[in-house]
């Protein structure tokens, strides 16, 4: 650090991916920060996201990549500081290389997060970062944090600050979106929080419930608003589940949300063409049980069978033609998605930050994360824009920091 850099003392709020990543790109900055996390320990939502294999980011095309962000455009220009290849350096760096799934998924090879996040503390403790636990953000009175812990309240007055606060869907896991009111209390736009990423409700007969709640459907392909996605998906107890169902999760809360309910199709053998399986059906033997029919002739798992049968709502035709018709696009009625407390992330959030992720009004104070108004499909999409946005707003506060004292203004 060079004798004119002033070293600056730092905050950041919140512990998650987007916080730490903006943590570490401050201390590298040559800065003094502290980060303040309400619960016992940081990145509690990762590791409780990594147990079955911590999905880092994905391997697709950069366009392409982009392309699953809403709004448009939302993250481009961090996500392009910081895409995918930086942060598989990034874990090569720490000691984790990654690998690339056959879905084009990208995944430590370790697979799991807990190394990962001991590795990215060593080196944040290296940095000299403190990480502060139990400290709950009650107030910003000016450049101000107000902070509830154990202890007693704990004021700190930053020259900058950085909240990564989360979005909704965790509760238990501190995201909760208590942040809300305390934004629009200081001048904030927040648009409403709302379940993405999130089963949807079907009304099952019982019947079907009970036979099928927890199956996979393994070989489906969705339709919704005119948008089509070949996956694979899971039957619950309420509804409908899975990296299908949540491609299509904007498309669908939309239009449950201005209707009441929504239709979903489903096409039951995608890999056959709707002549090639009327034929087969065709060839059926006389007499055979429409069960026996589905599941020899058409291939129908005995899930996707009685998916079939539900979408129907009664007897299913017989004529090879029509039912070859029903099974390729079968219309499922969704009754909404599930509460936001069962939904992997949230859609919604803090609106109108500048281009360095500064809060309007609020010189010196800084967002990153689920919080923003963001959403993306799971993928290795959320945590990507988890990095990306915090070190894209770090760099925005050292670029604010940079600048003559002059023109920064005060906080109201």
């Amino acid at each position: 650090m060079s004798e004119k850099t002033i070293r600056h003392d730092l905050a950041v709020v919140g512990g998650g991916p987007a916080g730490l990543a903006a943590a570490e790109r401050l201390a590298e900055a040559g800065h003094a920060v502290t980060v303040y996390e309400r619960m016992p320990s940081v990145a509690r939502r990762l590791l409780i996201a990594g147990r079955g294999g911590l999905n880092l980011t994905h391997s697709e095309a950069l366009p392409d990549f982009l392309a699953r962000y809403h709004p448009a455009g939302s993250l481009e220009p961090a996500i392009r500081a910081f895409p995918p290849e930086a942060l598989r350096s990034w874990c090569e760096e720490l000691g984790q290389p990654t690998f690339v799934g056959s879905s084009g998924r990208v995944f430590p090879r370790a697979f799991k997060a807990s190394p990962l996040l001991r590795a990215w503390l060593g080196r944040l403790d290296g940095l000299g970062v403190r990480v502060r636990t139990r400290h709950r953000l009650a107030a910003v009175e000016g450049r101000t944090l107000v902070l509830d812990r154990p202890e007693g309240t704990l004021r700190h007055a930053p020259a900058a600050a950085l909240l990564a606060l989360g979005g909704a869907s965790w509760p238990r896991l501190g995201s909760d979106g208590s942040w809300v009111g305390l934004l629009e209390g200081l001048g904030a736009s927040v648009a409403p929080l709302r379940p993405a990423n999130v089963g949807f409700r079907v009304a099952w007969s019982s019947v079907f419930r009970e036979r099928f709640a927890g199956e996979p459907v393994k070989r489906v392909a969705l339709t919704a608003g005119g948008r089509r996605v070949l996956g694979e998906m899971v039957v619950s107890r309420t509804g409908l589940e899975g990296g299908a169902v949540y491609a299509l999760g904007r498309i669908l809360r939309e239009a449950a949300e201005a209707s009441g309910s929504t239709v979903l199709t489903l096409d039951l053998r995608p890999d056959l063409a709707e002549a090639d399986l009327a034929a087969r059906l065709g060839r059926s033997r006389p007499g055979e049980s429409a069960a026996s029919r589905l599941r020899k002739a058409a291939g129908l798992a005995p899930v996707a069978a009685g998916l079939l049968r539900e979408s129907a709502g009664g007897p299913l035709p017989t004529e090879p033609a029509t039912l070859a018709g029903r099974i390729k696009a079968a219309r499922l009625t969704l009754d909404g998605p599930e509460a936001i407390e069962r939904a992997i992330s949230t859609a919604g959030g803090l609106r109108g930050v500048d281009a360095r992720f500064m809060l309007p009004g609020r010189p010196g104070l800084f967002a990153a994360g689920e919080m923003l108004d963001w959403e993306a499909p799971t993928g290795g999409y959320l945590l990507q824009g988890a990095f990306a946005s915090g070190r894209a707003a770090a760099d925005g506060m050292l670029d604010w920091l940079g600048t003559d004292p002059a023109d920064k203004g005060d906080a109201a």
